[in-house]
């Protein structure tokens, strides 16, 4: 065995393939080629939130940081108008 090719006792191996690393598939996005987000449409951007009413971040979406920007902005603008709500709504 040559020294150079030894493995330490204290390395791990790091070019050891693991089993259990999750391969994570690029997602589409799914404005494609809009440029203009318009926040008169709550039913649009209830894609972009979750039944919480949060706005979902853009590794979930799949969008890019600059349209993210502009999700966020049309879903506060909405929320303003009151035509989206802040919190979801409580079933009981």
């Amino acid at each position: 065995m040559h020294p150079h090719n030894a493995i330490h006792p204290m390395q791990t191996g790091g070019n050891t393939i693991r089993p259990n690393k999750k391969i994570v598939k690029k997602r589409t996005n799914p404005l494609k080629g809009m440029t203009i987000i318009d926040y008169f449409d709550p039913k649009f951007l209830s894609r972009f939130t979750n039944d919480q009413g949060k706005i979902l971040p853009r590794r979930i979406t799949g969008v890019t940081a600059y349209q993210q920007r502009q999700i966020t902005t049309a879903i506060k603008f909405a929320r303003h108008l009151a035509l989206m709500p802040f919190v979801a709504q409580d079933i009981a």
